[in-house]
Order: C-alpha cells, then structure tokens, then sequence
C-alpha cells in the first residue's frame, strides 16, 4: 500500500497559518511525523494561496525535502504550479492530478509525458463528477490510453476513482468500491489511489466510516490512499487488511507492526 500523507494542505488552518507565517519548522515537524508514521509521499497544497499558489509550493516542498528523504506529491490543478514545484524537487516526485477536463488535460499532459513521473489519474471529465462505476471506468478507460499513449508508463499511473459524500447519495459508497474492484481487473498493471475523507462528510464519528471505508476499498484492490498516516487506527486497519488478502507474505509486516507496538 502507498501511503500519501495528506496532513500539509492549505486548506487546514493551522497549514495555512504556517505558511503565511513562514514558519518552516512547522511545516518540517508535520513533514517528518507523517514519514515516521509511514508515508511514502508528503502530499503539498497550498491551493488556497491564489496569485501565490508558486510561490508557496516552491517554499513547502524545499521545506519538505530539507526535513524527509521522501518525496513530494504535488497537489495542484495550475499546470503552472506543478512545473515551479518540479524545478524544486529533488527526485521524482508525485503529480495530483490529471483529469479528463479538457482544460486540465491540455495543459497538464505534455508535463508528464515521456516521464517517469509517478500520476495521479482522477476520474471527472467536462460532464462532472461521475456517480456510477459505469461512469468512472469509462473516465479511467480514456485517461489511462491517453497517457499510455503519451509514453506514461503503466505503472505510474494512479487512478483515482472519486469518492463522494454517502450523506448526499446512499450508493456513493458502493459504486467507488465496485469502480475500484472494476479498474484493478481490467487494466492490469495500473493503480488505484484516493482521498477518502469526502465520503463521511457531514456525518458523526468520521473516523469509523473512513476507516471502514478504506479497508473495504483495500478488499476490492486499493493499493493507494492520500490519508492521515498520523490516525493510528487507520494505518493499523491497512495493515490487517493487507495481510488478509494475501499481500503481507508470512504476514511480515504484521508482525513487525506488531513488534513496533503500532496496534496500541
């Protein structure tokens, strides 16, 4: 499982107070804990910054990388954006995301093409946001054969099959299960990412839905998530469920999660 964690994003107060401030330790210490605690990406957005947004993405991922030896997964829409955080980066980063919004898509596609940049492949096109697995596969069909098309490699190629709110829809839940399950067997070699936090929106005790939410997606093929690795709860919900479905041989990391007292 790839773990992408999510917690420096400008749209939560205390990031964003961080960054106005300059506070650079902050934005280190929030860096390392999410490493520590498992992340293979730190997750940068400083989207909130409008006229800004470079400036600011330049300054987070130097931070960043001064902090961890991981890399970045830069998180914005601004084409623009993401070429000053690749200028910066040191080694290869995470793009957040491509869509099949045509705009987007222009704009977006000559930057990852013929990288090895690691892509996040999010399922919403000019039509808007897709409600039934049916819709997801055919937005993930059209995104994965145009970049393979454009010389990204398969496996960099992380789609994310959109999670919507269940408080405004009963059958979001279900159909973002069944579209992850459908994606992962029909385009073998590509990878399945989301943010799950959407789905408990406006509901209490989010933690239980997103959580279950995830191990659930894990079941069906999930091998990615940008998530809060510092929620032990859910990290040691992963866990288990990687080992049940037989991607934990000898249940290794089990055990050694175990060890490391990471189920307390």
């Amino acid at each position: 499982m790839l773990i992408v964690g999510e917690l420096i994003n400008a749209s939560r107060k205390p990031i964003a107070e961080a960054i106005r401030n300059q506070d650079a330790e902050a934005i280190k210490k929030i860096a390392k804990d999410q490493y520590e605690a498992g992340a293979d990406y730190i997750d940068v957005n400083a989207g909130i910054f409008v006229g800004q947004e470079g400036d600011y993405m330049e300054w987070l991922i130097k931070n960043v990388q001064e902090a961890v030896d991981a890399p970045c997964c830069i998180d914005s829409p601004d084409p623009k954006v993401i070429e000053r955080g690749l200028a910066v980066h040191k080694g290869t980063p995470m793009i957040n995301s491509i869509s099949l919004e045509k705009e987007r898509y222009d704009a977006l596609l000559p930057i990852v093409s013929g990288t090895d940049l690691k892509v996040v492949a999010l399922c919403m096109s000019d039509e808007g946001m897709p409600e039934t697995t049916e819709d997801r596969v055919k937005i993930a069909d059209q995104l994965i054969n145009g970049l393979v098309q454009n010389n990204v490699k398969l496996e960099n190629i992380y789609v994310d099959p959109l999670v919507q709110p269940i408080s405004t829809k009963s059958t979001f839940g279900l159909e973002f299960l069944n579209a992850v399950e459908e994606i992962m067997t029909r385009f073998k070699g590509v990878h399945t990412i989301c943010g799950l936090s959407n789905i408990s929106y406006g509901l209490p005790v989010r933690k239980l839905l997103n959580k279950t939410c995830a191990v659930m997606a894990v079941a069906k093929g999930l091998d990615g998530l940008i998530v809060n690795p510092l929620d032990k709860e859910m990290m040691a919900g992963l866990i288990a469920a990687e080992t049940l479905i037989g991607r934990d041989d000898y249940c290794v990391n089990y055990l050694k999660a175990y060890r490391e007292k990471k189920f307390e």
